[in-house]
């Protein structure tokens, strides 16, 4: 049975695609079948951290019309062979994902034996970003830790626990995991950003990961790479964490700690 994750953020400019696309890649290269789907009609991205902008025909609004099907939409991902992009359309209206269309579509991938679904949602709570999270089972927040970003995906949570189709059937509540992206650890101990038992401490839900910033991560999303596949580095290591967290599987928080440069290292220009 198909398992439907929506990644969302309260503002714009959090990682959430980039946390899309590389949570998407690590199931992907533990074996399971997924799909990542663009919700963020008119604005698409996804393709091109995925690099697949120059392989979309058809996109999600194509399939809800009827005007192409899954198999002419879907664009197999060049890293893994059983990871699919359903890309946005950059045409059209937000107006045009209607509830009846989504579903559908999420029951047809999930007829196609996807083990995941995952919907990268537009930031905010406007339709787009309503659409996404609506048939989620479970929901990854992604955050900076600052507090603008954390207010942000306060309001978010109450938005899934108020207008999901789980809540609205009095069912088993979304399952939400907590994401921190974008983490200095030595902001965090000059007390210019929030640490991330700060940032718990608002939101109160399950942490599954803290990213560190990297200036790679752009890097790599220009040049349609998804981060997880930057070999040897720390934000490689982090996505892969968090995939293995969400797996079930018991994995120490990294990346949090400052180590201050030693007396040597200050002489010869370290940080």
């Amino acid at each position: 049975m198909a398992k439907i994750i929506v990644v969302t953020s309260g503002k714009g400019g959090v990682g959430k695609t980039t946390s899309s696309a590389s949570f998407a890649s690590g199931l992907a290269m533990r074996g399971h079948k997924t799909v990542v789907i663009d919700f963020d009609v008119g604005l698409r991205n996804l393709d091109l951290i995925m690099g697949c902008e120059r392989r979309v025909v058809y996109d999600l609004i194509n399939v809800i019309n009827k005007e192409a099907t899954l198999n002419q939409a879907l664009i197999k991902d060049k890293h893994c062979d059983n990871l699919f992009v359903l890309p946005a359309s950059q045409t059209r209206d937000k107006d045009a994902l209607s509830e009846e269309g989504v579903e559908r579509v999420l029951n047809d991938l999930a007829a196609m034996d996807f083990e995941y679904i995952i919907c990268d949602s537009p930031a905010g709570i406007e339709h787009g970003a309503v659409m996404a999270l609506t048939f989620a089972d479970e929901a990854v927040i992604v955050t900076n830790p600052e507090v603008s970003s954390v207010r942000d995906s306060d309001r978010i949570l109450g938005i899934i626990q108020a207008k999901s189709r789980r809540a609205l059937n009095g069912g088993e509540p979304v399952k939400e995991h907590l994401l921190i992206t974008r983490y200095v650890p030595k902001r965090v101990e000059a007390g210019e950003m929030l640490s991330y038992a700060d940032v718990q401490e608002i939101l109160r839900i399950p942490l599954i990961g803290i990213i560190p910033e990297s200036e790679s991560v752009l890097h790599a999303s220009n040049s349609g790479n998804p981060a997880i596949h930057i070999e040897g580095s720390e934000v490689s290591e982090a996505y892969k964490d968090v995939v293995s967290r969400f797996l079930g599987e018991e994995k120490p928080l990294r990346f949090t700690d400052y180590e201050k440069p030693g007396f040597l290292q200050r002489i010869f220009g370290g940080k």
